[in-house]
Protein backbone atom coordinates (compact mmCIF):
# COMPACT_ATOMS: atom_id res chain seq x y z
CA UNK A 1 0.00 0.00 0.00
CA UNK A 2 2.92 2.01 0.59
CA UNK A 3 4.35 1.66 -2.77
CA UNK A 4 1.12 2.19 -4.32
CA UNK A 5 0.59 5.43 -2.77
CA UNK A 6 3.66 7.31 -3.18
CA UNK A 7 5.50 5.68 -6.41
CA UNK A 8 2.78 7.89 -8.74
CA UNK A 9 3.70 10.75 -6.65
CA UNK A 10 7.33 10.12 -8.27
CA UNK A 11 6.62 9.57 -11.73
CA UNK A 12 3.90 12.59 -11.77
CA UNK A 13 6.66 15.00 -11.08
CA UNK A 14 9.01 13.50 -13.08
CA UNK A 15 6.71 13.33 -16.22
CA UNK A 16 4.31 16.66 -15.40
CA UNK A 17 6.90 18.79 -13.89
CA UNK A 18 8.15 19.96 -17.58
CA UNK A 19 4.07 20.57 -18.64
CA UNK A 20 3.39 22.19 -15.54
CA UNK A 21 6.12 24.72 -15.76
CA UNK A 22 5.32 25.29 -19.48
CA UNK A 23 1.35 25.77 -18.64
CA UNK A 24 1.97 27.63 -15.71
CA UNK A 25 4.81 30.04 -16.87
CA UNK A 26 5.46 29.93 -20.32
CA UNK A 27 8.85 28.45 -20.05
CA UNK A 28 9.95 26.70 -23.29
CA UNK A 29 12.61 24.43 -23.63
CA UNK A 30 15.59 25.94 -22.60
CA UNK A 31 14.00 27.85 -19.74
CA UNK A 32 12.76 24.62 -18.10
CA UNK A 33 15.85 23.27 -17.96
CA UNK A 34 17.48 25.47 -14.96
CA UNK A 35 14.76 25.20 -12.95
CA UNK A 36 13.98 20.84 -13.25
CA UNK A 37 17.99 20.96 -12.48
CA UNK A 38 17.43 22.67 -9.39
CA UNK A 39 14.86 20.59 -7.87
CA UNK A 40 15.82 17.31 -9.11
CA UNK A 41 19.20 17.63 -7.67
CA UNK A 42 17.30 18.75 -4.27
CA UNK A 43 16.51 14.88 -4.63
CA UNK A 44 20.36 13.85 -3.48
CA UNK A 45 19.28 15.50 -0.08
CA UNK A 46 16.83 12.75 0.49
CA UNK A 47 18.49 10.09 -1.04
CA UNK A 48 21.04 10.27 1.19
CA UNK A 49 19.21 11.73 3.85
CA UNK A 50 16.73 9.12 3.92
CA UNK A 51 18.92 6.34 5.18
CA UNK A 52 20.62 7.94 8.17
CA UNK A 53 17.31 9.60 9.38
CA UNK A 54 16.30 6.50 11.10
CA UNK A 55 19.90 5.73 12.92
CA UNK A 56 18.89 8.75 14.47
CA UNK A 57 16.30 7.84 16.51
CA UNK A 58 18.11 3.78 16.38
CA UNK A 59 20.76 5.34 18.36
CA UNK A 60 18.33 6.93 20.60
CA UNK A 61 17.45 3.15 21.65
CA UNK A 62 14.56 2.74 19.44
CA UNK A 63 13.81 -0.35 17.89
CA UNK A 64 14.47 -0.51 14.57
CA UNK A 65 11.07 -0.37 13.44
CA UNK A 66 9.95 1.86 15.86
CA UNK A 67 12.92 4.36 14.78
CA UNK A 68 12.33 3.85 11.00
CA UNK A 69 8.42 4.37 11.28
CA UNK A 70 9.07 7.74 13.36
CA UNK A 71 11.33 8.87 10.94
CA UNK A 72 8.73 7.92 8.37
CA UNK A 73 6.04 10.14 9.66
CA UNK A 74 8.42 12.95 10.04
CA UNK A 75 9.40 12.52 6.34
CA UNK A 76 5.25 12.05 5.20
CA UNK A 77 5.02 16.01 6.47
CA UNK A 78 7.38 17.55 4.22
CA UNK A 79 5.56 16.87 1.14
CA UNK A 80 2.95 18.66 2.82
CA UNK A 81 5.03 21.89 1.85
CA UNK A 82 3.55 21.08 -1.86
CA UNK A 83 0.19 22.08 -0.92
CA UNK A 84 1.66 25.75 -1.11
CA UNK A 85 3.25 25.35 -4.93
CA UNK A 86 0.39 26.83 -6.35
CA UNK A 87 -0.98 29.57 -3.65
CA UNK A 88 2.32 30.94 -3.41
CA UNK A 89 3.28 30.11 -7.65
CA UNK A 90 2.51 33.60 -8.51
CA UNK A 91 4.75 35.08 -6.42
CA UNK A 92 7.93 33.57 -8.58
CA UNK A 93 8.57 30.22 -10.25
CA UNK A 94 11.06 29.59 -7.65
CA UNK A 95 8.30 29.09 -4.81
CA UNK A 96 6.80 26.21 -6.53
CA UNK A 97 9.94 24.78 -7.78
CA UNK A 98 11.91 24.57 -4.99
CA UNK A 99 8.47 23.36 -2.85
CA UNK A 100 7.66 20.49 -5.08
CA UNK A 101 11.79 19.93 -4.82
CA UNK A 102 11.40 19.52 -0.87
CA UNK A 103 8.44 16.98 -1.45
CA UNK A 104 10.25 14.95 -4.01
CA UNK A 105 13.53 15.09 -1.99
CA UNK A 106 10.98 13.59 0.71
CA UNK A 107 9.83 10.95 -1.48
CA UNK A 108 13.51 10.02 -2.20
CA UNK A 109 13.91 9.12 2.08
CA UNK A 110 10.59 7.50 2.44
CA UNK A 111 11.99 5.09 -0.69
CA UNK A 112 14.75 4.87 1.33
CA UNK A 113 13.31 3.22 4.05
CA UNK A 114 10.39 1.72 2.82
CA UNK A 115 12.25 -0.96 1.62
CA UNK A 116 14.11 -1.48 4.62
CA UNK A 117 10.64 -1.88 6.19
CA UNK A 118 10.77 -5.01 4.45
CA UNK A 119 13.98 -6.21 5.73
CA UNK A 120 13.12 -5.13 9.32
CA UNK A 121 9.97 -7.38 9.53
CA UNK A 122 10.25 -10.56 6.84
CA UNK A 123 12.66 -13.52 6.74
CA UNK A 124 15.72 -12.93 4.37
CA UNK A 125 14.21 -16.10 2.04
CA UNK A 126 10.96 -13.83 1.41
CA UNK A 127 12.11 -9.88 0.62
CA UNK A 128 13.06 -10.27 -2.67
CA UNK A 129 9.32 -11.73 -3.23
CA UNK A 130 8.00 -8.72 -0.96
CA UNK A 131 10.11 -6.12 -2.23
CA UNK A 132 8.77 -7.35 -5.90
CA UNK A 133 5.21 -7.00 -5.22
CA UNK A 134 5.67 -3.56 -3.74
CA UNK A 135 7.46 -2.54 -6.68
CA UNK A 136 4.62 -4.25 -9.07
CA UNK A 137 2.40 -1.75 -6.63
CA UNK A 138 3.92 1.24 -6.93
CA UNK A 139 4.16 0.50 -10.80
CA UNK A 140 0.44 0.28 -10.69
CA UNK A 141 0.66 3.72 -8.44
CA UNK A 142 2.46 5.35 -11.04
CA UNK A 143 -0.23 4.17 -13.71
CA UNK A 144 -2.69 5.16 -12.09
CA UNK A 145 -1.38 9.07 -11.30
CA UNK A 146 -0.21 9.62 -14.86
CA UNK A 147 -3.82 8.38 -15.97
CA UNK A 148 -5.26 10.62 -13.01
CA UNK A 149 -3.36 13.64 -13.95
CA UNK A 150 -4.12 13.22 -17.97
CA UNK A 151 -7.97 12.90 -17.65
CA UNK A 152 -7.84 16.09 -14.72
CA UNK A 153 -5.48 18.14 -17.06
CA UNK A 154 -7.13 17.68 -20.21
CA UNK A 155 -10.99 18.21 -18.44
CA UNK A 156 -9.68 21.67 -16.65
CA UNK A 157 -7.87 22.35 -19.86
CA UNK A 158 -11.69 22.24 -21.84
CA UNK A 159 -12.58 24.29 -19.38
CA UNK A 160 -9.98 27.00 -19.41
CA UNK A 161 -8.82 26.24 -15.90
CA UNK A 162 -5.98 23.94 -16.08
CA UNK A 163 -4.23 25.70 -13.28
CA UNK A 164 -7.35 23.43 -11.12
CA UNK A 165 -6.39 20.36 -12.33
CA UNK A 166 -2.61 21.03 -11.07
CA UNK A 167 -3.64 22.13 -7.78
CA UNK A 168 -5.96 19.02 -7.22
CA UNK A 169 -2.68 16.90 -8.37
CA UNK A 170 -0.30 18.72 -6.19
CA UNK A 171 -2.95 18.45 -3.13
CA UNK A 172 -3.15 14.01 -3.73
CA UNK A 173 0.78 14.47 -4.25
CA UNK A 174 1.51 16.41 -0.37
CA UNK A 175 -0.81 13.81 1.55
CA UNK A 176 -0.24 10.93 -0.60
CA UNK A 177 2.81 9.64 1.91
CA UNK A 178 0.72 10.70 5.43
CA UNK A 179 -2.19 8.37 4.33
CA UNK A 180 0.33 5.45 3.16
CA UNK A 181 2.08 6.01 6.93
CA UNK A 182 -1.64 5.90 8.70
CA UNK A 183 -2.26 3.06 6.63
CA UNK A 184 0.69 1.15 6.96
CA UNK A 185 1.14 2.14 10.79
CA UNK A 186 -2.79 0.42 11.38
CA UNK A 187 -1.92 -2.41 9.65
CA UNK A 188 1.14 -3.02 11.46
CA UNK A 189 0.72 -1.08 14.82
CA UNK A 190 3.46 -2.84 17.00
CA UNK A 191 7.01 -4.71 15.43
CA UNK A 192 5.98 -8.43 14.98
CA UNK A 193 8.68 -10.48 12.62
CA UNK A 194 7.28 -12.44 10.49
CA UNK A 195 8.47 -16.20 10.52
CA UNK A 196 5.42 -18.47 9.51
CA UNK A 197 7.18 -18.08 5.35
Amino acid sequence: FGKFMTDGVWWFFLFWLPSYLKVQYGMDDTAIMIPLAVLYSMTMIGSIGGGWFPMYFMKKGYAPYDGRMKAMFIIALFPLLVLLAQPLGHISVWLPVVLIGIGASAHQAWSANIFTTVSDMFPKKSVGSVIGIGGMAGGLGGVFMSKLGGGLFDYYKGLGHIQTGYTIMFAICALAYLVAWIVMKSLVPKYRPITNL
